[in-house]
């Protein structure tokens, strides 16, 4: 009994329960054997981390970080800007936009309408697509563009909501005021003409925004804006940049590669009346489709008469001539930015005897890859976009939406080459070599120093006062936006006014 009591006492002190001397100096030494053993692990982990962490990165990452570097601002270290202060002001109406036409051309109007909606303090709803045209495409904005960067790096300038509040919703009774604004506007009408409608009716519904501002004669900083819009705050979606990027990084994994815009598509072939080279059935497939849409319809035109003014895209035919007479190699690659070329493969078969090294889209990425994007014309022409910028030169055979929009992309981010072919001339040299009036070189050397100075090189825009439409448009050569750019010239506002009258 006395042992059992003596031992008690050397553990505990029975009234106060604290622990004795010897027993206090245990738990000190456990706790700091413990804490050098956890010091000794942290520093091994720390002196290994330069073999593992790299190999855990690169398993990581996904893909949009696998192809950052072939952003479209490339050579540009891209960080998460804060975001700017979102402007104050008392908003004068709600502006809803309808956009009409494929993608490039309802990207302008958006730009527009985001540059309308700034000059007349409105607040803008997130623009909706067009979903009635030829190509039935059903992609919402968010489908297509980032609409939370679109709304974000602009709320300094405009404030845009992705919806109406209910009051204005038609199924509370309100009914907005749809209307058209004139096309080739400039900022008198809209501040004279539009702005006491929304004093009016508080909700103005745009129905078209094809070509609603002007090209000229607008202030400086609107033209900025608009530029800002185009190149910075419409972003594709992570989904289409990835994949953009991917099809950037597989071609130039194979050397420098060109772009073909061949806009031989059934849609073009049919709105234009443009048959050259197309058989006997497949030249009245194209009437018939042409009188099934109102808008395309125009009596009595003449194929060949509009080939020889220069209004038809060239044909794949004639595009391969083009190219081997302007002494491209063989061996280069040509990527085929385009849908579905009319008359199938056969009509690229010379283009491949020439050119052996022609890709898609199609042949360049996995059927997996394409699947989200299939029947969705929008998405698809994006991802030719993001080729088509980023291509050592681009080559459109027609002038529409995307050559221009591309072609002033391209501008923007160095002057990069962009072949601006003369079709009215090209089509008569081509003739003129078939009848064999001239020779091969003759033709070669005609066709060079037609296309010697129409490289996207920096150029005043021109000014047409009374024929707006025949002007250069605005996105295809935005200069006022292009000052601070390598080998820009001084453009000025009133310099180019007077340059041009």
């Amino acid at each position: 009994m006395d042992v059992r009591h003596e031992t008690s006492e050397m553990k505990y002190d029975k009234f106060s329960g604290q622990v004795t001397r010897r027993t206090r100096l245990r738990v000190w030494f456990v706790r700091i054997c413990f804490c050098i053993l956890i010091w000794t692990l942290l520093v091994q982990l720390v002196t290994v981390g330069g073999l593992w962490h790299p190999n855990l990165l690169t398993r990581s990452l996904n893909r949009r970080n696998k192809y950052n570097m072939l952003s479209i601002e490339e050579n540009v270290v891209q960080s998460t800007p804060s975001l700017p202060p979102a402007r104050n002001y008392s908003s004068n109406g709600y502006l809803k936009v309808s956009c009409n036409g494929g993608l490039n051309q309802m990207r302008a109007a958006i730009c527009d309408m985001v540059t309308v909606a700034r000059l007349l303090n409105v607040t803008l709803i997130v623009p909706e697509l067009d979903k009635t045209s030829f190509w039935a495409d059903h992609s919402n904005f968010e489908d297509v563009f980032d609409v939370k960067h679109f709304i974000d790096s602009l709320r300094d300038e405009v404030r845009i909501v992705k919806r109406l509040p209910k009051k204005f919703v038609k199924i509370y009774g309100y009914q907005p005021l749809e209307m058209a604004p004139v096309s080739w506007s400039n900022e008198k009408y809209y501040l004279q003409r539009i702005l006491p409608l929304f004093e009016k009716h508080k909700l103005i519904h745009f129905k078209k925004t094809d070509a609603r501002l002007a090209n000229n004669m607008i202030p400086l900083d609107l033209q900025k804006l608009r530029c800002r819009v185009n190149f910075q705050a419409l972003r594709f979606t992570p989904q289409i940049e990835d994949l953009g990027h991917k099809l950037v990084h597989i071609l130039r994994g194979k050397g420098s590669y060109i772009v073909l815009h061949l806009r031989y598509e059934m849609d073009m072939l049919a709105f234009s009346g443009c048959t050259h080279g197309c058989t006997k059935e497949e030249a009245d497939k194209l009437k018939r489709l042409r009188y099934a849409f109102p808008r395309w319809r125009e009596k009595d035109i003449v194929s060949e008469e509009r080939r020889l003014q220069g209004q038809c895209p060239l044909t794949p035919e004639e595009a391969s001539l083009v190219l081997v007479a302007l002494d491209f190699d063989r061996e280069t690659q040509i990527y085929i930015a385009s849908g579905e070329i009319y008359g199938s493969e056969r009509r690229l078969d010379q283009l491949r005897v020439s050119f052996p090294l022609i890709v898609k889209k199609e042949t360049l990425l996995d059927h997996e890859d394409l699947q989200q994007f299939q029947n969705h014309s929008s998405q698809m022409a994006a991802l030719d976009f993001i080729v088509s910028i980023s291509s050592s030169v681009f080559i459109p055979t027609y002038d529409g939406n995307m050559a221009k929009i591309v072609e002033g992309h391209r501008r923007y981010l160095g002057f990069r080459k962009t072949l601006q072919l003369n079709r009215r001339k090209i089509v008569e040299l081509i003739d003129l070599h078939k009848n064999n009036t001239l020779s091969w070189d003759e033709f070669s050397a005609a066709l060079k120093s037609t296309h010697k100075k129409k490289v996207g090189e920096p150029s005043h825009r021109k000014v047409m006062k009374s024929k707006p439409k025949e002007e250069d448009y605005f996105y295809a050569n935005p200069h006022e936006c292009l000052c601070e750019k390598p080998r820009c010239i001084n453009l000025s506002h009133a310099e180019n006014v007077s340059k041009n009258y």
